[in-house]
């Protein structure tokens, strides 16, 4: 008998965006983290390009998200000095790409220059998240979050 893939924030930055829909898609939702995720952009193309690109923005731009559960909220880390701005609620809902149960962090009452934003998550391993993000209704972009197990 085969043994499961170990998904990890590196096999993903390996695969293609319909490998990610296939993940996101067969994943439960999971806990609502707390605490501090550390954050990586996936760009849907695998290869060594999507590694370089992942840790440039992730040097330059968006270095996570910290969640606090108990206040149903969370701030992005941005800005290669790591700035907590841009907050979103958290709650769960159904998801926009497949209408299964996410969690949903929903910038649209919260932030200025994201109110367009909804991400979607759901855990895929112990302490790693799949994100997707939508500007309006269109999905653009793919993330993941990792988190010490231990912030659970």
């Amino acid at each position: 008998m085969a043994q499961p893939v170990k998904v990890t924030v590196g096999g993903l930055l390996e695969m293609s965006q319909g490998e990610l829909d296939d993940v996101f898609r067969s994943s439960t939702v999971g806990e609502v983290p707390d605490g501090p995720g550390e954050g990586t952009v996936l760009f849907g193309h695998g290869g060594e390009l999507s590694e370089v690109a992942a840790k440039l923005v992730h040097y330059l731009a968006w270095q996570g998200k910290v969640f606090d559960r108990e206040h149903g909220e969370l701030r992005n880390e941005v800005t290669p000095v790591g700035i907590r701005a841009v907050v979103a609620k958290i709650y769960r809902d159904a998801s926009w790409f497949d209408g299964a149960e996410c969690i949903v962090l929903d910038y649209s009452h919260t932030s200025l220059i994201a109110h367009w934003i909804r991400d979607e998550i759901r855990e895929i391993a112990p302490g790693l998240y799949l994100g997707l993000v939508f500007w309006d209704r269109t999905r653009v972009l793919n993330f993941a979050l990792e988190f010490p197990v231990t912030n659970r």
